[in-house]
């Protein structure tokens, strides 16, 4: 019989690793197996109770929600033209900045150690103890916290912001550049109340679960642009630094996955409940969660995306601007960008 219930030493179990994961002077989260294979930190457990939930739901008739890189409407800017275009007239500050800014961004993902996640089974009338919703306080969300920002049990051990830095310094150096500003909040803004029909904690937080989630996707794109940047012989000449440097990003890779797994879970079952409203009633979780679903990835993948494009070329610009054919320069940068749909 397949096992859908889990305890929390269970889901935060870890691999026993061969050998620590030590790279460019950071002591790391996950480990190496006997033959080399990297395996991210308290997955033991997780995914084969990811994969059996995601089993019994789609059992129940009930698909998974897309949580592909389908869902984004723009491609990574700078694209990989432009950056290499960049990196071959050293001007290597747009990529430092992103990737320092990822690990900065990763590290507050901490935060989710600390959350007190309600028991949704309180709001909902299906019994949801064999589903990953049933699991989120039991060690599911501190378990994503301490893969982004570090265990707190751990704290001599980096986790993703380490790991992005290690990243960058692999391919860099370390102190290359200065450390740039970091924007407070890449999810999308309070729009107000968007489930009246449900208590306003449970709604924060799977609003969270949602915003997360875009932000897991979009991670995928990023993931995708970094380790084929890393490994292009125009844009870094010294191949391994940059395959380094890429194999690092994969492994960052690896460990979200779990993250996407778990999430990409947790919605496509609350669209399958029935849930308690406040009125006394219930409404379908279909009902309540696809529009706001919607909106939640038209914001990630246009609104935000379009404005994290101008602040970026704005910033591009204003850095190539101390040149004395900064103009050409930057003309020839945008001739390569790529045509973008309305």
């Amino acid at each position: 019989m397949t096992k859908l219930a889990y305890t929390r030493d269970e889901l935060m179990a870890s691999h026993e690793y061969a050998q620590p994961h030590e790279r460019a002077g950071y002591k790391l989260h996950g480990g190496f197996l006997a033959d080399g294979t990297y395996v991210s930190p308290r997955v033991l457990h997780r995914w084969p109770a990811v994969h059996a939930w995601q089993k019994a739901l789609t059992d129940r008739g009930w698909p998974l929600i897309d949580a592909t890189t389908q869902l984004l409407k723009r491609g990574n800017y700078p694209n990989i033209r432009q950056e290499r275009f960049l990196l071959s007239h050293g001007i290597g500050t747009p990529l430092w900045n992103s990737l320092t800014i990822t690990g900065v961004i990763e590290a507050r993902g901490k935060v989710l150690c600390d959350l007190d996640a309600p028991d949704f089974q309180s709001i909902i009338v299906d019994d949801i103890s064999q589903t990953c919703t049933g699991h989120l306080h039991k060690g599911l969300l501190y378990a994503h916290g301490a893969d982004e920002g570090g265990d707190p049990a751990l704290p001599d051990v980096g986790a993703h912001d380490a790991m992005w830095f290690a990243a960058r310094d692999l391919l860099f150096g370390a102190d290359r550049y200065p450390i740039p500003e970091v924007p407070e909040s890449i999810s999308r803004p309070d729009t107000g109340r968007l489930m009246p029909q449900l208590p306003a904690g449970f709604e924060q937080l799977i609003l969270l679960l949602m915003n997360v989630l875009m932000i897991e996707v979009r991670a995928e794109a990023f993931f995708a642009f970094c380790c084929e940047i890393m490994r292009d012989p125009v844009a870094f000449p010294d191949q391994k630094a940059g395959e380094d440097a890429a194999l690092m990003v994969e492994r960052i890779r690896t460990d979200e996955a779990i993250h996407v797994g778990y999430l990409q879970t947790t919605i496509s079952e609350m669209r399958s409940f029935t849930f308690k409203s406040v009125d006394g009633g219930t409404v379908k979780g279909k009902d309540m969660i696809d529009p706001i679903w919607e909106g939640m990835v038209h914001w990630h993948s246009v609104t935000q995306a379009d404005f994290s494009r101008e602040q970026t070329r704005e910033a591009i610009r204003a850095g190539l601007s101390d040149r004395p054919n900064g103009a050409q320069l930057f003309a020839e940068f945008d001739a390569m960008e790529d045509t973008v749909a309305a």
